[in-house]
């Protein structure tokens, strides 16, 4: 059949759509209206199964109304200070690493790690004080490593921008084993200045490891017990965010809190409007 022919039966196809072809569309409206439903009930579900129900959304666009809940007011954080953080940053005397003029934020991580998990909260929080993100997708950590399907984020196709910073994001590898290779598949690779760095300041190799431009270096968690997010969803936790007096507001807030003060150190305290705030300033202190 030559081309012209092959289009003329198509499009007399198209015109005379059969009562199988009328069912299949109505079939599929029903179907995707069952997922719009299922999607809600998850998402809106104080309750609902921090598990396998929410990593059917791994790789799924994160709504700007979750976004908006993680621009947590000065109030919250003033009186959350660094909460339950006890990691916080070291000092190192590395070359200053710069992108764009900009000092550059490092964060080395995986999507299967339920420590990156609860990380990416603050991380996100604090970097969101100085810049904007598109493209943050919704993500879990591993169904079969410790702490399974922790809710978080993934920055594999996230773009960040600020006036102060860049920010550099390595997701080294997925969330799901690879039954033929046995190992989590690889997305990202470190560059050779990037893998210098970790093998310079965390030649162990743990994450999540983050990298203030070399002033000062992360490795693991500021807090350790991604099981504060155990049975709650991306909606619960950003709203628990935003209350102080909750443990998810004094974990990732206070985690923010720190990453926050590190970055207010880079950039000479501009904004003033987020270094120029006397809890800010008083982190700082105690980062030295």
């Amino acid at each position: 059949m030559d081309a012209n022919t092959q289009q003329g039966a198509q499009q007399q196809h198209a015109a005379k759509p059969s009562l199988f072809s009328n069912k299949k569309v109505l079939y599929g409206a029903i179907l995707v209206l069952i997922i719009a439903v299922v999607i809600a009930l998850v998402l809106t579900n104080g309750s609902g199964n921090a598990g396998s129900q929410l990593a059917v959304f791994d790789g799924q666009p994160v709504p700007q109304a979750i976004i908006s809940q993680l621009a947590v007011p000065n109030s919250v954080a003033a009186s959350v200070k660094t909460g339950f953080a006890s990691n916080f940053p070291k000092p190192v005397n590395g070359t200053a690493l710069v992108v764009n003029g900009k000092p550059e934020v490092l964060y080395m991580g995986a999507e299967y790690c339920p420590y990156c998990a609860i990380e990416r909260w603050g991380l996100i929080i604090a970097l969101m004080r100085f810049g904007n993100f598109t493209g943050i997708e919704y993500m879990t950590s591993s169904a079969t490593d410790s702490f399974a399907n922790t809710p978080t984020f993934t920055f594999v196709n996230s773009t960040y921008s600020s006036p102060y910073i860049s920010f550099v994001p390595v997701e080294m590898v997925n969330n799901k084993i690879n039954p033929s290779t046995g190992q989590y598949s690889p997305l990202q690779h470190p560059n050779s200045s990037e893998q210098a760095i970790l093998s310079k300041y965390n030649p162990v190799g743990s994450i999540p490891f983050i990298d203030f431009a070399n002033s000062a270096v992360q490795i693991g968690a500021n807090y350790n017990d991604p099981t504060i997010l155990d049975g709650r969803n991306w909606s619960t936790i950003a709203a628990s965010a935003n209350d102080p007096t909750s443990t998810i507001s004094m974990a990732v807030v206070g985690a923010a809190n720190i990453a926050t003060a590190q970055i207010c150190m880079l950039t000479n305290n501009t904004p003033a409007s987020v270094c120029g705030q006397s809890y800010i300033s008083t982190i700082e202190t105690e980062l030295g």
